[in-house]
């Protein structure tokens, strides 16, 4: 009686063990191609993905370049009244703004709050200017005005946004 099961299992044990380690050796190899397909997909989307990145911080500092305030004062038009060029550059800034809204998904969040927090304060800073002149005042004056206080500022806000995305470029390419 015992015979017929020791034939049985002198053929079943043997099976099992070359079951278990073709099914081991089947699933490393499995895991491992799907592990390498990954990367391969994860490289090929970074080689495309990249460009675009770097791109989207080029027209982030182009942004805060243009909002920087002697610059906007430069590119104004001062021949009209403090309050209408003050209406124009806040204009200018948040059109500006808007139209690069779209980069903040490739920048990290604190970059873009940077950004956010950069386009605040030279709003500001323009609105505390405008302050500083009389409501009857040339476009002019507030131009002064806005250079006067951007002037006693230690760091213009758009220099710390571009410096910090500066610093995150470097250590991401």
């Amino acid at each position: 009686m015992l015979d017929p099961l020791f034939d049985i299992l002198k053929f079943i044990l043997p099976a099992g063990i070359v079951f278990l380690t073709t099914y081991y050796l089947v699933k490393n190899f499995l895991n491992h191609e799907n592990n390498k397909r990954t990367f391969d997909l994860k490289l090929a989307n970074q080689t495309l993905i990249t460009p675009i990145r770097l791109q989207a911080y080029e027209r982030v500092i182009l942004f805060l370049e243009r909002i920087n305030p002697s610059s906007l004062v430069m590119r104004s038009n001062k021949a009209v009244s403090a309050p209408m060029l003050q209406g124009e550059l806040l204009k200018t800034i948040r059109s500006e703004f808007e139209h690069n809204l779209s980069q903040q998904i490739y920048m990290s969040s604190k970059a873009w709050e940077t950004v956010i927090r950069a386009k605040e304060e030279t709003i500001k800073l323009i609105n505390v200017s405008s302050t500083k002149v009389s409501s009857q005042a040339s476009g002019m004056e507030l131009a002064q005005a806005i250079i006067a206080v951007s002037s006693q500022l230690t760091e213009l806000p758009t220099k710390v946004a571009i410096d910090l995305i500066k610093r995150e470029i470097g250590k991401e390419f």
